[in-house]
């Protein structure tokens, strides 16, 4: 008897749905509250770009004198240094005033919109640097580097 297949999927693409939004306090990130999600600012319209936001892990060798053969055990979970690149206002009146370095919180990260049960990610974070890269041929914008601060709650169901 074959292997029974994996389901098909519905095949997306997250551009125009994809949400990031900051959340200052998140009492539980395995389960967000809704509550606690509106009460975070919505960051998508301004975010130019992004870089990071994945964990890694690394293997550990464990060989054994009786074998030719090395195998290997999961070793520790990495996260990536990770960024928003986010447009400012010439005002000032923009992302800097609600991340600004030091800055520790919550970047949620919603592949297919805020959405209920899809899935989201939590991601606990500080605020490294906030850089200005300027580039005269583009419109204005700032790095924001993140250290995440604990391991991140991966594909936690967005609540109602």
């Amino acid at each position: 008897m074959p292997a029974t297949p994996i389901a098909t999927v519905q095949r997306y693409y997250p551009k125009g749905q994809l949400k990031w939004l900051f959340v200052a306090s998140i009492a539980n990130k395995a389960a967000p509250t809704r509550s606690e999600i509106n009460a975070g600012t919505d960051l998508s319209k301004q975010v130019a770009a992004y870089d990071g936001w994945s964990v890694s892990t690394s293997f550990v060798n464990t060989p054994d004198v009786n074998s030719r053969f090395t195998s290997k055990i999961v070793g520790a979970i990495e996260a990536e240094d990770s960024s928003l690149t986010m447009y400012l206002d010439p005002s000032g009146s923009d992302a800097r005033t609600l991340m600004p370095q030091d800055t520790i919180g919550n970047i949620i990260r919603m592949d297919a919109g805020d959405i209920a049960g899809r899935k989201m990610d939590v991601f606990p974070i500080q605020v490294g640097s906030v850089s200005k890269p300027f580039e005269e041929d583009g419109a204005v914008t700032a790095v924001f580097s993140f250290a995440i601060t604990d391991e991140p709650a991966s594909n936690v169901t967005i609540p109602a």
